[in-house]
């Protein structure tokens, strides 16, 4: 019995820190979203920072990702810039790979 509830409980951690560095992974390209937006919109260093942390934000709007294409999509045309909301998509699939990167080396 105890071998048992030593396999739930060994499940259960890998499952908490499985999910995680979901969120984790999520984060970070989420925030290189918002520093590559940044960089499009003209932002300082500073400001993109900021920015980027706002995007990040941005997500706990609601689950998945519609939330930060929405704000990505709408500062992007607000700064006069035309990119579709599937061109934001695109964005963070490419930066996905990078982002699990950047996890993994630090």
């Amino acid at each position: 019995m105890v071998s048992m509830q030593d396999r739930e409980k060994a499940f259960e951690n890998k499952y908490a820190h499985d999910q995680e560095t979901k969120f984790r992974v999520i984060a970070r390209r989420n925030k290189l979203l918002g520093l590559w937006a940044a960089g499009l919109l003209g932002k300082s260093d500073t400001d993109a920072a900021a920015y980027a942390g706002e995007v990040v934000a941005s997500d706990f709007e609601e689950a998945g990702d519609e939330d930060v294409v929405r704000k990505v999509a709408g500062d992007l045309k607000a700064g006069g810039l035309s990119h579709s909301d599937d061109d934001i998509r695109a964005k963070l699939a490419e930066l996905l790979p990078v982002a699990i990167a950047q996890l993994d080396a630090a």
